[in-house]
């Protein structure tokens, strides 16, 4: 519960001026991004390949995303001018909104170099915004803004990322670059066979089935599987947005029920008065009773956001365990358990649009989805406090309970109705022959149908009235999660959310399928350890020998890069990686990632065509590159 005190908090200045700040940040900053391509040793814009680290990609997006968020009630939303006027107050918000990422930038930058002399780098711009920012909140912990702490509370995730970005800068530092990060790619994904051959045998008892369902909604990560970065940072920045737009709820609206409480006194009597509500005669136990009310609703408001957040939190985790199962389908090739109609797996011009807005819809759609579910848990929460549970604690005003008491004949008839066809089927209308279910007493049913038709129609508007109180609370509930469909199977395209969602998963597969770079990362591997395969062979043609591995290694290793071969040719998601299937397929001569031969195309000639089979010198070819 917040305590909030009525005094007028004056604006206050830091010690360290944030403009002459930013101007220094963003002179050092432009110089890291011309002194990066002189020392880089990849593309200092590839910090959203697997191939990175996932920690500070995720944390400069926090990062990004809380500056976004405390810009929405700043009066001053650019660092380089003060009193901001309210006409040119919206274009400075939209100049912020391309400032703050370009001035974290180079944070980015710096951890995609992979050289020692950018975790420097890295490491003094992130104890520079770090240390300034945590100087400004110590000389000036309260604000003016909403309510006195909101910045101190809203910066509390800034000053997260910007710690651990510290942390890792200097750890990167100590153990230096990596270099076997392509062994270890392929280790990881060459292990996500297991995965896909695991199955449970055995049949689980009923309480493990119970137990099975709340570990369904926690995500525990796995060392065979690797979660896509561009995911990760998703549901990190999911993570910070539900911190911010629950602590915006919180105090746009409790400080305003603590001043409306403070302000009670015996006034309030005539105010309810005037609108024929009479609590009491005394004035001071209506001030006690409105007091008290008011109380109630500040708790109904609380419990709302609390289990908002909740919910949100335990649905971010569930759509983290469902982005690795689609994920694993998608790598199996099994397109339909994600879309409803035919697909290919590769990249398109919209898809490509998708993932690259995948981070931002998502984190728009918690913030929205987290919103309307405080209104509605709210409501929830009124109606459940002041229609039930104040009535009976005092004896009072039973509005509801009156109104069910005198409907008690129609619900004990409804009840006797339903029980009456659950035992009648059960006893009358079934019977069991020979291992075998069949209907019975044929006339007795369609004679005890008609005869309950009406009943039946009173008990379907219950029904009705159920599945609108359900459906709403459902869609409500999981309105923040963009891996589900709140529409039907066939209607789901028209689902935004949804429709960029698996958008993007196309792209993402497309890029990042295990098996391709665990493919990649063997030829790769090989040739940065043992050199060519054309001079392994030349050597051993000259008589040239060295000491290989055991025969049992070696069998094991023949056996698994047959395997990988064997799964890059048939695995059906894996077919718009083929060269010839690019240039002479469509979209509409696949069916679930196989090529349907009789599909039309515009030559005849071609339609006809046999896909092409590799002959033995092409297999041979195979063999060697591969072993």
């Amino acid at each position: 519960m917040f305590y909030f005190c009525h005094r007028v908090i004056l604006p206050c200045d830091p010690t360290v001026d944030d403009k002459l700040f930013n101007i220094c940040m963003l002179s050092v900053s432009v110089s890291i991004l011309e002194t990066a391509p002189e020392i880089l040793l990849i593309g200092p814009a590839n910090f959203l390949d697997q191939t990175q680290q996932k920690g500070m990609a995720m944390a400069v997006f926090g990062l990004v995303f809380s500056k976004l968020s405390m810009l929405v009630i700043a009066p001053d939303p650019l660092p380089f001018s003060k009193d901001t006027s309210a006409d040119s107050k919206e274009y400075m918000k939209i100049m912020a909104i391309f400032y703050y990422p370009l001035l974290y930038y180079p944070l980015l930058v710096c951890g995609t170099l992979q050289h020692k002399v950018g975790y420097v780098l890295g490491a003094l711009l992130s104890f520079s915004h770090f240390g300034v920012l945590g100087w400004q909140k110590f000389d000036c912990p309260k604000t003016p803004e909403i309510y006195k702490f909101y910045a101190l509370l809203a910066s509390l995730p800034q000053m997260g990322c910007l710690l651990y970005l510290c942390v890792q800068f200097v750890i990167l530092f100590v153990k230096g670059p990596k270099t076997d990060e392509v062994r270890k790619v392929q280790k990881h994904d060459i292990n996500i066979q297991t995965i896909q051959i695991s199955s449970a045998a055995d049949k689980k008892t009923l309480f493990q089935r119970i137990l099975d369902v709340p570990k369904s909604y926690i995500y525990v990560p796995e060392k065979v599987f690797r979660f896509p970065l561009k995911l990760a940072v998703s549901a990190f920045v999911s993570f910070v947005a539900i911190y911010h737009t629950a602590l915006l709820l919180v105090v746009l609206v409790v400080p305003v029920l603590h001043i409306v409480r403070a302000g009670i006194d015996e006034n309030i009597a005539f105010l309810l008065l005037g609108f024929g509500i009479i609590l009491s005669d005394d004035r001071m136990e209506v001030v006690e009773i409105v007091t008290f009310y008011t109380w109630l609703l500040e708790v109904c408001y609380l419990c709302a956001v609390t289990l908002s957040l909740l919910v949100n939190l335990v649905m971010l985790m569930k759509s983290m365990i469902m982005h690795r199962t689609n994920l694993r389908g998608l790598y199996k090739g099994e397109i339909y358990s994600i879309y409803n109609s035919k697909k290919t797996i590769r990249p398109s011009r919209p898809g490509i649009v998708c993932w690259m807005g995948l981070t931002g819809y998502q984190t728009a759609i918690v913030c929205v989805g987290m919103a309307i579910q405080t209104v509605v848990f709210f409501i929830c929460f009124l109606f459940l406090v002041f229609m039930m549970i104040v009535p009976v604690f005092y004896g009072r005003n039973l509005f509801v309970f009156d109104i069910l008491g005198r409907a008690w004949p129609a619900w004990v008839t409804l009840l006797l109705v339903s029980a009456l066809q659950h035992v009648a089927t059960k006893f009358a209308f079934i019977k069991r022959d020979a291992g075998t279910r069949d209907l019975n007493n044929r006339e007795s049913l369609f004679l005890l149908t008609y005869l309950l038709f009406l009943i039946n129609v009173v008990m379907g508007l219950i029904v009705a009235i159920w599945r609108v109180v359900i459906t709403s609370l459902y869609n409500i509930i999981h309105l923040g999660r963009v891996d589900l469909s709140l529409l039907h199977r066939t209607s789901e395209a028209y689902d935004p959310a949804y429709s960029y969602y698996t958008n993007a998963l196309r792209v993402e597969i497309s890029q990042s399928h295990p098996v391709m770079k665990a493919f990649c990362g063997l030829l790769l591997d090989m040739m940065v350890e043992g050199g060519r395969v054309g001079q392994k062979i030349k050597d051993a043609e000259e008589g040239i020998q060295e000491n290989g591995p055991s025969k049992a290694t070696h069998t094991r290793r023949i056996r698994s890069r047959w395997q990988l071969m064997y799964t890059l040719v048939h695995n059906p998601s894996l077919l718009g990686f083929r060269k010839h299937f690019q240039t002479t397929q469509t979209a509409e001569s696949i069916l679930n990632g196989t090529p349907n031969h009789t599909a039309k195309t515009s030559s005849r000639k071609e339609a006809d065509k046999p896909v092409a089979e590799p002959d033995n010198a092409q297999i041979q070819a195979i063999r060697w590159d591969i072993f």
